[in-house]
């Protein structure tokens, strides 16, 4: 969605990092990920092919969609490609892709963290005007060029804007969704506690539909582990779900073209449903805490419990919070794109880039670089790790089959480990 978004006439070649959180090809559907071209790949490899193109003639623009260490590996790695003079971009000389990166959703923790793991990139977005400000003084803070930090706003918006919900537009009772997280909130009592809750919204309102909308399905990962799906703690509910209450997957837009009121902890759905004009609630019903990150909400108007919104409360938003959050549903959303579409048009025409060159390095984090650089195969030079170059990038026949089914089986004893075996250890250690 960005890469279209700052470049609509595009050819795009789509590169899945192989490792714990490589989406699966349901999850891909979900949310309308298209490429023309598209395969799973080990980071060592990336950097290889990256500059070549699929046709040979090599890339104009490079996104690094990843979470923060795997941004740190691909920029060093590139970084390395590009100054030995092996490349194809190093044998033309400076002329390189452009590297566009970004921080994308509700950013709420790891500020620091995530963005100097992004900085190195020509480009690095931001989603909001708040936070470029953020960003910007990030960088600032620790004497690191903020050049690269360009304002525009989530990729994912849109949709009809809501009108109300009116018994003679259609046949759909009035819906609730609530909009669940994989980590936030963590623990088995207050995920069990937002599910009753949402449960008895239902059973007080028999009128109204209650949908539980939910990022993946159990064996699927996203950025964050999941440790206690609500479909398991949903198995377990006393009575079980009432008729009117129930799991459902799918795009999120999808399902807020039904929604009526938008119920979350902290969920970028909150972001999505505030783009459209759909009533949305904040909880605060377990505090309002950074590492919940509802505090991210404060101001916005949306603030509200669970006994509120079943005693009819309707949050209303506080239009100066969402104007410099990006989500004014009335704002020229479509030109929030332009100051990227421009810089990156100028950049990819320019003669010469300079070096890419991320503030870490194994001067300024020796005791931290090297283990984010190590974990994708990379040393703390951005080479690759001996026994990395020897592997295969590709198999074929009954080997490769092998080798994905192995691939297949490790993810699945990671997912066992994680969802069962890590939280009964935890009990375990408690009692």
């Amino acid at each position: 969605m960005t890469a279209y978004r700052i470049q609509p006439d595009i050819r795009l070649d789509g590169y899945l990092l192989r490792g714990r959180a490589t989406p699966t090809v349901r999850q891909l559907d979900e949310v309308g990920a298209r490429a023309d071209s598209l395969r799973e790949i080990r980071a060592v490899d990336f950097v290889r092919k990256i500059d070549r193109g699929s046709d040979g003639s090599g890339y104009d623009v490079v996104v690094l969609a990843c979470v923060g260490g795997a941004v740190q590996a691909m920029l060093h790695g590139l970084a390395r490609a590009w100054q030995t003079g092996t490349s194809a971009a190093a044998a033309a000389g400076s002329r390189r892709p452009v590297v566009v990166t970004g921080y994308v959703g509700v950013v709420y923790e790891k500020l620091a963290d995530g963005l100097l793991l992004r900085h190195g990139a020509d480009v690095v977005l931001a989603n909001s005007r708040h936070d470029a400000d953020r960003f910007r003084e990030v960088y600032r803070g620790v004497g690191a060029d903020d050049g690269s930090v360009v304002e525009c706003a989530l990729p994912f918006l849109g949709g009809e804007r809501y009108t109300g919900h009116c018994d003679t537009r259609s046949r759909d009772p009035y819906t609730v969704v609530f909009a669940a997280q994989p980590s936030v909130p963590e623990s088995r009592t207050d995920r069990t506690y937002l599910l009753r809750r949402a449960v008895e919204h239902a059973r007080r309102h028999p009128d109204r539909e209650v949908l539980i909308k939910l990022r993946s399905k159990p064996g699927e990962h996203t950025t964050h582990i999941e440790e206690l799906p609500y479909q398991k703690l949903a198995a377990k509910a006393p009575g079980g779900l009432p008729a009117n209450c129930r799991l459902v997957y799918g795009n999120m837009g999808e399902v807020l073209d039904r929604t009526d009121l938008l119920v979350t902890v902290s969920s970028t759905a909150a972001l999505e449903s505030l783009h459209r004009g759909i009533p949305t609630a904040v909880l605060t019903d377990l505090g309002v805490r950074e590492v919940l990150g509802n505090h991210h909400f404060l101001g916005s108007g949306c603030l509200a419990s669970w006994d509120e919104l079943d005693a009819g409360h309707r949050p209303e938003p506080d239009a100066q919070w969402l104007a410099r959050q990006g989500v004014a549903a009335d704002g020229p959303y479509e030109k929030a794109f332009d100051a990227a579409r421009a810089r990156v048009t100028e950049l990819r025409e320019a003669d010469r880039l300079p070096p890419v060159t991320p503030y870490y390095t194994p001067r300024t984090a020796p005791g931290y670089l090297p283990g984010i650089l190590a974990r994708h195969g990379l040393d703390p030079h951005g080479e690759p790790l001996a026994g990395y170059t020897d592997a295969p990038e590709e198999t074929g026949g009954l080997r490769r089959v092998a080798r994905e089914t192995v691939r297949e089986a490790a993810r699945g004893a990671y997912r066992h480990g994680v969802q069962r075996v890590a939280p009964a250890i935890r009990r375990w250690g408690q009692l």
